[in-house]
């Protein structure tokens, strides 16, 4: 006979520990997928989710609704994430890490790889909304509940940071095709030069 999510979350917060752990298992999937968005890779990914659940167990009395535990968890991981990229940022400030996506062949790939590298770029509440609204398939109010924010704020950051990304699309697009000129007036006036 299994126990609902809020039965195993009232018994964790009532210091359960087996209660706690099953009730994680729950949200395993999600939690991985969250963490794996923001950390790019899984010793990482998995370090902040032993991390988020050790804070769990710290804070677990001040979970005052059990029906709540999901939201709660997640954003305890998605801190424990934003904790860690900027202590790296400050132990590896020269380390390039835009480049640690899994690109496949094709434009496809190509594309993705493109827009997570415009992502990375955008402020963190910006790149926070965007990796929840499309890459956790999350609605803009489980963001706000999430984020602890108005549905207008999440929409009005969502905005923003579509136009930031649409803008700086453009403006690589633009260079690459200034590029792509100035390589085909250099290749003629090449050969022209050599004949």
């Amino acid at each position: 006979m299994g126990m609902n999510r809020d039965d195993l979350a009232s018994r964790a917060i009532r210091d359960d520990e087996a209660a706690l752990l099953e009730r994680i298992e729950l949200d395993k999937h999600q939690m991985y997928g969250i963490a794996y968005s923001y950390m790019r890779n899984e010793p990482d990914a998995l370090e902040a989710i032993q991390e988020t659940v050790c804070r769990i167990w710290i804070k677990r009395h001040t979970l005052k609704e059990p029906r709540f535990f999901t939201t709660w968890t997640i954003r305890i991981l998605i801190r424990v994430c934003m904790d860690t990229k900027k202590k790296q940022l400050r132990e590896r400030p020269t380390e390039d890490t835009s480049q640690q996506f899994d690109v496949t062949e094709g434009i496809e790939a190509a594309l993705r790889l493109d827009m997570a590298a415009q992502v990375k770029l955008l402020p963190p509440k910006y790149r926070m909304v965007i990796t929840l609204k499309y890459y956790r398939d999350m609605t803009i109010t489980e963001i706000a509940e999430l984020l602890e924010k108005p549905d207008g704020t999440i929409r009005t950051w969502l905005n923003k940071a579509l136009k930031m990304l649409r803008f700086h699309m453009a403006e690589e697009e633009g260079e690459r095709s200034y590029e792509r000129a100035n390589e085909r007036g250099n290749g003629s006036s090449q050969s022209s030069a050599s004949d």
